[in-house]
Formats: C-alpha cells, structure tokens, sequence
C-alpha cells in the first residue's frame, strides 16, 4: 500500500507542478517561458525520483511500470494497481488546477502541433530515450539515487525542452490523461498511450543488447 500512495503521490506532484508551470505561464503573459516549463518538469521529477525511489521505484509513469516488468523487476500483478494509483493522482492534479484555473482552456494538456506520424515518432522516441536511461542508471552494479534523479530528470527536462513544442512532450500517459480528462482536450490523445508504452517496451528489449557493465539488469532478469 505504501508503494501505490507513493506513486499516487509523485505522479500528482509531477502533474501538478509540470502543467501547473503550463497554466501559469498561459495566464501570466509567459512569465515562466518555455525553458521554465521544462525546468519544471526535470525538477519535479528528480525531486520525486529522491524522494520515493526506495518505497516504489518512483516509476511515476504507466509506461516505466510496463518496462519494469518486462525487465522482471516487479510481477505483472502490479502493474495495475501501479497505473491506478498513477493516473489518478494525475487527475487529481488536474482537477486541483481545475479549482485554481477554471477558465483555462486545456489545463496544460498535451497536444501535437505536427502531423500525427510525426508526433508518434516524436513519442515513441522520446519515451524509448527516457526508459533506456533509467535502466542504464538504475541498475549499474552500486546504483545511487542521487545520480539515478539528476540524470532521469535531465533526460526528462532535456526532451521537454526540446519536444515541448512539437507534442508536449509527454512521454507518460498519466501525465496527459489527467489534463485531458479534466479539460476535454481529446486530440490525438491515443498518440500518447501508444507512444509512451511501444517506446518503452522497445527500450526493455533493446537495453541488454546496448547495455554498459551490468546496466539494464543483465543478472539476474
């Protein structure tokens, strides 16, 4: 249980500061700025990442939980209640802002702003990225935490930076469906389950055959 409030509880966190960092700088003439937003993002997730990593892996993200356990890191019968508990504290984020913001007309939900192939591309190689990364820091053979949060949050913040503006850079369901469900913001929002779950799962099966030292769990998976 205290793995499942942990993810509740970072995901919303990350929800809630990452598109709240979007509204803001909506309602406040940019004052936050595209850098900002990605800042926002990386941050929030290292700080997540340092904060519950020893009680629930700080996955955070549907499609990280989807890698784990075809990594053998967690048994199936986990990851539902690891995606429950994720997409709804993402909702609750959402629904926070909602209270804060309820004239704002997409609640910092992601959105393409290129053409659909190309978004999922974007996708899809963002989340492969993301999940490759975590698994080369994750499971070198003396893992710490600190470089596991700073280097997940660059990554995070890098591709935010970088795919912000092309699709949102979403690389987590949880992370869209918390703004579009409140909003209504629907557009090609399959983009962002398929995306983030085909990329991760095909960085789970890429990293042995990538893999540094003992990264990406070569004993004992």
């Amino acid at each position: 249980m205290k793995s499942l409030f942990a993810e509740f509880t970072g995901t919303c966190l990350l929800v809630l500061v990452g598109t709240g960092a979007i509204v803001i700088n909506d309602e406040f003439e940019g004052v936050v700025t595209h850098l900002g937003i990605s800042i926002a993002f990386g941050g929030i997730v290292t700080a997540m990442i340092f904060a519950f990593i020893k009680v629930s892996g700080a996955h955070l993200n549907p499609g990280v939980t989807l890698g784990m356990v075809l990594r053998k890191q967690m048994p199936f019968s986990q990851f539902l209640p690891y995606v429950a508990a994720q997409c709804s504290g993402a909702i609750v984020a959402s629904a926070f802002l909602a209270l804060l913001f309820p004239n704002h007309p997409h609640l910092g939900a992601t959105q393409i702003s290129v053409h659909w192939p190309s978004g999922l591309l974007v996708e899809t190689a963002m989340s492969f990225l993301l999940f490759l990364g975590i698994l080369w820091v994750a499971f070198e053979a003396r893992p710490k935490t600190w470089k596991i949060a700073l280097v997940v949050g660059a990554i995070v913040g890098i591709e935010a930076f970088f795919g912000g503006p092309l699709t949102g850079a979403s690389m987590n369901p949880a992370r869209s469906l918390g703004p579009a469900l409140l909003s209504g913001t629907w557009n090609h929002f399959w983009i962002y389950l398929v995306g983030p779950f085909a990329g991760m799962t095909l960085a789970a099966f890429a990293c042995p055959y990538l893999r540094v030292s003992s990264s990406c769990c070569e004993e004992g998976c």
